[in-house]
């Protein structure tokens, strides 16, 4: 396959809230708190300021570099929310969040740019896109003129219609050629620190899924912090014929497969397990 190599590496990434910067060369782990009930894994158990606050410091505690707080669920079928009614949701747990734990990294799961804009200016530091700008037109110039990191996910469709039947020719090839465009969009609009992740059961079959781990690293040729979120996912389930609870294993094996082929952020459910596996792949790396 090709190569397309026009940008310098890019391992940290500047935080403009605190003017702070943290380094992906080492991999690091962004731990997901789901403030909605409808999720696929968690959904309910964290709508309260004392379990909101306790679950944060547990992810912080046990390794988690950058909490990902999300309004709305994105599994397949779900019914999207407006800016205004994730708004309602969030801004109160920025809040809080940055009151209880002013240290703290948040980056905001989101396709609109209202929601992007509002939550930066209350104190959000990353903003996490599954659809990278699709749902949104005005997303890209309001992260340039945030000048926040900006992680760009690939998503075929959108969540209410992504699985079905979704069709490539050849799903590595064409993921890298969509975010090759949309890296060359966002760097002429003067945004540098982007994070790509692959969007493991976004718009995928399970074979699709198993495709793109198993040539992870044909993403690393721009240069940019990869990151990886299988977290207990159906990719996992299915194929073990098991329930996400039950998922945990999976996601610490394809989690080192990541890691293996050059992952820089692993985004989960369980922060220990993850740091685990990072310990591991590391260790054994600087061996070789």
């Amino acid at each position: 396959m090709s190569k397309y190599t026009p940008f310098t590496p890019s391992n940290i990434i500047k935080l403009k809230s605190n003017s702070s910067i943290f380094s992906t060369e080492n991999a690091i782990v962004m731990g997901i708190l789901n403030i909605t009930n409808d999720s696929f894994y968690d959904g309910g158990k964290y709508v309260n300021e004392d379990d909101i606050i306790a679950q944060t410091i547990k992810m912080l505690e046990e390794g988690a570099s950058i909490i990902d707080i999300g309004a709305q669920s994105s599994r397949p079928g779900a019914t999207l929310l407006r800016a205004e009614e994730e708004l309602l949701k969030l801004l109160p747990i920025i809040k809080l969040l940055k009151t209880e734990i002013p240290e703290i990294i948040i980056s905001i799961d989101t396709f609109w740019a209202k929601t992007a804009q509002e939550c930066v200016q209350a104190g959000a530091d990353v903003i996490n896109d599954i659809s990278a700008g699709e749902m949104d037109n005005t997303m890209f110039d309001t992260i340039a003129q945030l000048q926040v990191p900006y992680i760009i996910m690939h998503m075929q469709g959108t969540p209410k219609n992504m699985q079905n039947n979704p069709t490539y020719n050849n799903v590595v090839v064409e993921m890298i050629s969509y975010f090759k465009k949309k890296i060359t969009t966002l760097r002429a609009k003067g945004i540098e620190h982007i994070i790509i992740d692959p969007g493991f059961g976004f718009g995928k079959t399970l074979a699709h899924n198993y495709q793109i781990l198993t040539k992870l690293e044909e993403f690393n040729q721009f240069n940019i912090p990869l990151l990886v979120g299988t977290s207990r996912k159906s990719m996992i389930y299915k194929l073990l014929d098991k329930k996400p609870k039950e998922a945990l294993n999976g996601t610490s094996i394809t989690n080192t497969m990541a890691l293996q082929k050059g992952a820089s952020i692993l985004r989960v459910h369980d922060v220990k397990e993850a740091i685990e596996c990072i310990k591991i792949t590391t260790f054994a790396k600087n061996l070789g």
